[in-house]
Order: C-alpha cells, then sequence, then structure tokens
C-alpha cells in the first residue's frame, strides 16, 4: 500500500494534488494549517476507496512536524511518499523589504520544508525506501523582480531537495522538485489587481517587458492538476530511475534548454 504525506492540502495545488493521488489508489494523511479547508479536500477525495486522515500542523514548528509524521506512522501506517506544497508568498523588491518580511518567507519555505523532509526522511531512511516530491517555482531557476524572499527561498529549497536525493540515493529514496510557473491558484490571484477577474490572465500569458517577464508559450496559464500530474508521475514508479531532477511545468515560460 501506498501511504502518502501531502504536506499544504488545504486549497489550490495542495488539494489538486490529493485529489489526483486518492484516484491513483494512494492512501493519504492530510496536512493544512486551517481544518476547514482539510474537510474540504477530504471530502473531494470521496471516490477513493482508501481512508483518508487529516492533521492540522504549522510546519514552522519542528517538534510538532515530528510528532505528527510519528502519529501518522502509528495510527496510519509507514509513509511510502511524500508531496510537500506548502508555501507562501510575498512580493517586493530585495533593498525595500524588512529583514522579518525575509525571515518569515523562509521560515515556511525553507525552514518549513527542512523540518518536514528531516521527520519523513529519516523514517524512509530505515526502511530503506521511498519517494519524495517537492513543490518549487520556476522563480528559482529565473530571476523575477520583486520576488527576492520567494524566489530565493524556492532556489535553496530546490537545492536541498536535490542534495536530500543525493544523500538517500543510497537507501532507495528518491527526491524531486516539480516547479511551477504560474498556476490558477488563490497565491497566483492574490497578485492581479482583482483576484476574481479571469483577465488578468491575459496579463500573465502576453508576459512584460518593464519588469522583463516573459510571457507563456503554450498561451495558458497552469491549472492545479497540471502540476499535480507531474507530481504523481515522480511519486509513482514510473519514475523509479528519476531522482535530484526539477520538472518545470511552466508552458515554457522559463525558456528552458
Amino acid at each position: 500500500m501506498t501511504i502518502t504525506l501531502v504536506v499544504g492540502a488545504g486549497s489550490g495545488i495542495g488539494r489538486a494534488v490529493a485529489t489526483g493521488l486518492a484516484t491513483a489508489g494512494h492512501r493519504l494523511a492530510l496536512v493544512d494549517l486551517d481544518q476547514n479547508r482539510l474537510d474540504e479536500t477530504s471530502d473531494a477525495t470521496k471516490t477513493s476507496q482508501q481512508p483518508v486522515t487529516t492533521h492540522v500542523l504549522d510546519v514552522r514548528d519542528r517538534d510538532s512536524v515530528f510528532s505528527a509524521v510519528t502519529e501518522i506512522e502509528s495510527t496510519v501506517g509507514p509513509i511510502t511518499s511524500l508531496a510537500h506544497v506548502a508555501g507562501i508568498l510575498d512580493t517586493g523588491s530585495i533593498l525595500d523589504s524588512s529583514i522579518e518580511e525575509f525571515r518569515e518567507v523562509f521560515d515556511v519555505n525553507f525552514f518549513g520544508l527542512l523540518n518536514v523532509v528531516q521527520a519523513v526522511g529519516r523514517e524512509m531512511r530505515q526502511r530503506r525506501g521511498g519517494s519524495i516530491v517537492v513543490v518549487g517555482s520556476n522563480s528559482a531557476g529565473v530571476p523575477r523582480m520583486s520576488m527576492g524572499a520567494y524566489g530565493s527561498s524556492k532556489a535553496a529549497s530546490t537545492m536541498l531537495t536535490r542534495i536530500l536525493g543525493l544523500e538517500l540515493a543510497q537507501y532507495g529514496i528518491r527526491a524531486n522538485i516539480v516547479a511551477p510557473g504560474s498556476t490558477d491558484t488563490d497565491m497566483q490571484r492574490s497578485m492581479w489587481d482583482d483576484p476574481s477577474d479571469d483577465n488578468n490572465a491575459r496579463g500573465v500569458i502576453d508576459g512584460d517587458l518593464p519588469t522583463y517577464k516573459v510571457g507563456i508559450p503554450l498561451g495558458r496559464i497552469a491549472s492545479p492538476e497540471d502540476v499535480a500530474d507531474a507530481i504523481e508521475f515522480l511519486l509513482s514508479t514510473r519514475a523509479r530511475h528519476i531522482t535530484m531532477q526539477s520538472l518545470y511545468v511552466d508552458g515554457g515560460a522559463t525558456l528552458r534548454a
């Protein structure tokens, strides 16, 4: 049985990951800050034949992370897969951002991830097997105006995951990154003048020359399901010989070779 921990499962990409993995037959342990959102995600997985458990957790709280993993391992079963989606976004120029704003982003996006992969990875290492996928960002590989804290936190998280994959390869454990571009989530819409107006996507798709931002060659922003499908693939045995890789799901926006 595949038992998968989905961290940040309350909305957006995390919810799409949970529903997609449930359809693929995973038994899920869902983690988020908000119990109401967790309940909504759990309801969305009802077509699955596997039971789903929910756990309210702040990834910044190291002791709580380790306690939650211990509880899940004892009540649900050994975690065989981890999908880490939790993250926050804060925009602002580097010179005008406070150190507190940088720390807030890094506390969730980097140190929160570190807490989770250490807690789960140590259990996987003992069993000599498992698969980890971390949601990064295409901003980890391409500089973006006003994304100093976010982009650098995702770049640090990406390298952390790659080194983790190198260290755990000898135990048969894989670690990969899925790096989305603009995706239709609450986080993406929070950057729009009117979050409810779908026409704002046009500016993202077309790009913005004054801020040196390339548009999206495929002509649309991603759906959460686009990203979730990539995560499901990398967690599966179909990707059994893939590790330490970043899979960009951005419609070609980064123009990566």
